[in-house]
Parts: C-alpha cells; sequence; structure tokens
C-alpha cells in the first residue's frame, strides 16, 4: 500500500468507526508504526482542508475522530431537526474547570473548592458525557473519581488537557467582607493597609 492509499484507507477507517479510534490500533490496523499514523493523518487532515470539506479530522488525545465542521451545525441542526442542546450553567463550567485541571478529582474536593454541594451538576456532567468515573480512591467509603473524556476535548476543540489555557497566577484576593488581602510567600493573609 503507497502512501496516498493508507491516507484514503485511513479516512475510511476513522470515519466507519463513529467514535475516536486511537493510534495504537490504528497502526495495527495498517501495519505501520505509530508515527506513520500520525503523518498519514496530518495528510488526511490538510487534503480535508484544502478541498474545503464539510468535515475535519480532530486529534482527540491519542486518537482521531472525523466531525463535521461546525460552520455547518445550522444546516445539520435544520436537516436532522435537532432540539438546541441545554447549554451548560456557570456551575457546571466552575465543576468543569476544576475536574479538567485537577484531575483525577473526588467531589468532595470539587466542593471543597466550590464550597458548595456539586452533586446535581456531577450528574449533569457525566450525562452529557464531560466527565467519567476513573475508579475509586483508597480511602474509607472509596470515594469515586472523575476525570475529562474524549467528548470534552471534542466540545472544547481541544487535542488533549495541555492546550487548557494555563491558570492566571493571582497575587491578590478579596474576603468574604471585600477587603483586598495581601498573599505573601509563607501563606498567610493580612489586610492590606489603607492609604
Amino acid at each position: 500500500m503507497n502512501k496516498t492509499e493508507i491516507v484514503s484507507a485511513l479516512e475510511a477507517v476513522i470515519f466507519a468507526s463513529g467514535d475516536p479510534i486511537g493510534i495504537d490500533r490504528l497502526s495495527q490496523v495498517f501495519d505501520i508504526k505509530p508515527e506513520q499514523v500520525e503523518a498519514a493523518a496530518e495528510t488526511l487532515k490538510l487534503r480535508l482542508k484544502e478541498t474545503n470539506s464539510g468535515v475535519e479530522l480532530l486529534r482527540l488525545d491519542n486518537s482521531y475522530q472525523l466531525a463535521t465542521r461546525t460552520d455547518y451545525a445550522e444546516y445539520i441542526k435544520k436537516a436532522f431537526d435537532l432540539k438546541r442542546r441545554t447549554p451548560l450553567s456557570s456551575a457546571a463550567f466552575e465543576v468543569l474547570s476544576v475536574i479538567a485541571y485537577n484531575q483525577p478529582v473526588t467531589r468532595a474536593f470539587i466542593e471543597q473548592v466550590r464550597g458548595v454541594d456539586c452533586s446535581g451538576v456531577i450528574t449533569t456532567l457525566l450525562e452529557k458525557e464531560l466527565i467519567e468515573e476513573r475508579g475509586r480512591l483508597e480511602l474509607p467509603g472509596r470515594p469515586l473519581l472523575y476525570g475529562t473524556t474524549k467528548n470534552f476535548l471534542r466540545c472544547f476543540s481541544l487535542s488533549d488537557l495541555s492546550d487548557l489555557p494555563p491558570l492566571p497566577k493571582e497575587q491578590n484576593a478579596v474576603n468574604d467582607v471585600g477587603e483586598q488581602l495581601t498573599i505573601p510567600e509563607d501563606g498567610e493573609t493580612e489586610p492590606e493597609e489603607e492609604e
């Protein structure tokens, strides 16, 4: 099989898969090295882009998936009479952020960071397949651990978690009564002196 045939066959296999398919699996299918799969995938990605195809190749962690371009979402919704999905609440975005940046995490950790009960929000994120259970922590009660999914990467157009924007480095914080606090190196907080 020459390079052009591998690219076309790769497109067919990824399309037929529907779900993301791993680089290692594709390597086995075509009996080529993972680096060759990645090179063929890049060629396919460019070909789809140059021909203004309605689909694009997404890399999700160590796997690939073909998906429709977001430019054509309006037409796809009309064609399939899709109801608009309920957008995520700000609480859901907060919980998703805590999980994405700290995974795997327990519900107790998320609630400690947010200061409120998160069970309903976690259920919603599980239903939307943005997070998944990642086993249990070896502590009394064996609490569940949560992490993000490939669907999370796809929805936020990320190749992997390293594409997440860096967290801001806050030097000052505001306490409950609105006083500005300076956070010294030793971690103790003291209100700033008023001028």
